[in-house]
């Protein structure tokens, strides 16, 4: 195992009394990796059950992984953690761009943020320490304008900022947090965490120090041969060329996209949303850290037609390239087939600070109440909510953020709306645990479908990221799940294992500060033996294929147990009734559902009611700092 020495340093932040403290890495920790593995080991050790997730008790948590900021490819990724503000459970969120390999140069891993600020701050860190600096000035701008002028004051220094809108501000349950225009830690309301702290940004100065750096020739092959994988995969181009946006045809010919609300499944008029048309736009491509994909870009869209602009006079025709999740999320779930208009949205959620996903989850959910004649006209004056009005979802996402008419009930996530507007409301709020739903329209996917019930942070793709469900071969299913029916999308045979994998895989991706998109879609690597590789190849540690396959297991269950914890009620794993059904080709029947999920927590080890055994979890309470 690696030492802690190696690892780096925890910064711990006050800010009730201001207090910065760096210590080395807590030694029980270091078998979790880092990001998504030490953040839920800490929380479950020092976070008390009960509090409100917007009092100061709430712990915030930001870790690099093992290799995030190291000589690896693809290692830019900062895990963010807390109590969730939208679902009560596990709040989690990550994102990518320079931020995580910049706190890593300063010696830092994690971050650990504690109390709450009486006024306004954001907090320097550097390589001599942190400190935190008034914030008053940046209060009420948004999360770009906010960046800018924090950009503007330390002009000689090489600094990369996290920062939130007005919707992280206002508490929206789910605030983004930002770096730079496209990189947002959207899922869960970690914004709105930071908002309650009164935490209005953190800025990081780029150090020296170098983690894992490749020095000798056996590390560079190492560093050269995942990074030729990488380049060679059949996905890479396309992915280098178009980002997400490139699969929005893809997704709509094989039948899983949800559309109004997921009431449908796919559109007829896909070719309007298609984001390769986006290639002609590009005014710059961007990217991650150490990422040879650069799947990010600049787009010049024009003028907006309806005469709105809403990126400022300095730059009114710029704008990032939106990813997958928002141009579905924003466009067929809401009825909205206009891309640049998607865009436009997608630009504006980013800019206030707001999650597009769960923004758009709420707008989809308040069209099909006003479909079914639920919405009182009270609540609805000056809105027209018929499908694809972009108008209107602009006016509602100002509203969420503003806390004014709809939008202030909207802000809450569709769960809590449906509880506060009733009248059979709830039947509509599409979410798992609290958590609005992603793309794919569960009825049309099984192994999807059971990933949304069962994923610790609510009803989610990215957190499980069943990518093998329907990338790998039917050769690799028979091998590794006994059966090429895993592969099927249809069927359910070995989905609670195949999800297992999946779940497991991905805890560990994320530990490591790797990005899912080279390693689970171009890759396809659930069995991490390339990742085992490439950690031997930079660290030294005899860690293995299966070492970390038992260690994401471990998280998972530590995940389980902390939202067991802090829920204390039945942990839902279900999915909304509104998929399921009988003779009806677009839901899936009670038994099929229940036959997965007892197979899930088989496959897990875990009892019949889907609870691990807390046995080697509790004895590192010794660990607590």
């Amino acid at each position: 195992m690696i030492s802690p020495e190696k690892i780096g340093h925890i910064l711990t932040v006050d800010l009730g009394t201001g207090r910065c403290e760096t210590d080395p890495f807590p030694a029980p920790g270091v078998s979790y990796f880092g990001g998504r593995g030490f953040n839920i080991w800490y929380l479950y050790h020092h976070l008390n059950r009960s509090i409100d997730p917007f009092s100061p008790d709430n712990i915030l948590l930001f870790s690099c992984g093992l290799l995030t900021g190291s000589s690896a490819p693809v290692s830019s990724r900062l895990h963010i953690n807390a109590l969730s503000p939208l679902t009560g459970i596990l709040g989690s969120s990550n994102i990518g761009g320079y931020a995580g390999p910049w706190m890593r140069s300063c010696n830092i891993t994690s971050l650990v943020i504690k109390q709450a600020s009486k006024k306004p701050v954001y907090l320097y860190i550097d390589s001599t320490g942190a400190r935190l600096k008034d914030a008053s000035h940046l209060w009420g701008c948004d999360a770009f304008e906010t960046q800018d002028r924090l950009n503007a004051v330390y002009t000689d220094k090489k600094i990369k900022i996290l920062a939130i809108g007005p919707g992280g501000e206002n508490r929206v349950r789910f605030a983004a947090i930002m770096t730079e225009k496209d990189h947002a830690a959207g899922r869960t309301g970690m914004g709105a965490v930071m908002g309650a702290k009164n935490l209005k940004a953190i800025v990081i100065e780029k150090g020296t120090h170098r983690h894992f750096k490749a020095v000798t020739e056996e590390q560079k092959e190492a560093i050269r041969s995942y990074a030729a994988d990488i380049r060679n995969a059949p996905e890479f181009k396309p992915f280098s060329d178009y980002g997400g946006a490139g699969y929005i045809e893809w997704v709509n010919e094989f039948g899983i996209m949800g559309s109004k609300n997921y009431s449908d499944i796919g559109i007829t008029d896909i070719e309007k949303i298609d984001g390769r048309k986006l290639k002609k736009k590009i005014i710059k491509k961007t990217g991650c850290y150490k990422c040879p994909i650069q799947c990010k870009a600049d787009l010049n869209l024009g003028p907006d037609p309806s005469g709105s602009d809403q990126t400022g006079p300095n730059q009114p025709n710029a704008f990032t390239r939106p990813e997958f999740e928002p141009i579905i999320n924003l466009g067929p779930k809401c009825g909205l087939n206009d891309l640049d208009q998607i865009i436009r949205l997608d630009n504006l959620c980013g800019r206030l600070g707001i999650d597009s996903t769960s923004a758009s989850s709420a707008i989809a959910f308040a069209m099909a109440l006003s479909e079914k004649n639920i919405l009182p006209e009270s609540l609805t004056p000056g809105l027209d909510l018929t499908w694809g009005n972009a108008a209107t979802m602009e006016k509602l996402i100002f509203q969420m953020v503003e806390g004014k008419g709809l939008g202030k009930i909207l802000s809450q996530g569709v769960r809590r709306a449906a509880e506060q507007i009733g009248h059979g409301a709830d039947a509509h709020a599409v979410h798992v645990k609290g958590l609005e739903l992603t793309a794919y329209h569960p009825a049309a996917i099984m192994g999807t479908a059971l990933g949304y019930a069962v994923s610790s942070r609510g009803g989610d793709y990215n957190n499980v990221y069943a990518s093998l469900e329907y990338s790998w071969t039917k050769e690799e299913a028979l091998k590794e799940f006994g059966t090429e029916e895993a592969v099927n999308i249809k069927s359910i045979a070995a989905k609670g294992y195949l999800i297992k994998k999946a779940v497991t895989t991905n805890i560990i991706v994320d530990a490591l500060g790797l990005c899912k998109v080279p390693v689970l879609s171009l890759l396809r690597s659930f069995n991490l033996e390339k990742e085992a590789e490439l950690i031997q190849g930079l660290t030294g540690a005899r860690i293995s294929h299966t070492d970390l396959a038992e260690t994401g297991l471990k998280i998972a269950a530590m995940e389980r147990l902390f939202n067991i914890r802090h829920w204390e009620k039945d942990i839902e794993d279900r999915l909304p009734e509104i998929f399921i059904g009988d003779n009806d080709e677009n839901k899936l029947t009670k038994q099929d559902f229940q036959t997965m999920l007892a197979e899930y927590y088989r496959a897990m080890g875990w009892d019949e009611r889907g609870i691990p055994d807390a046995t080697g979890l509790n004895e590192e309470e010794e660990g607590k700092t």
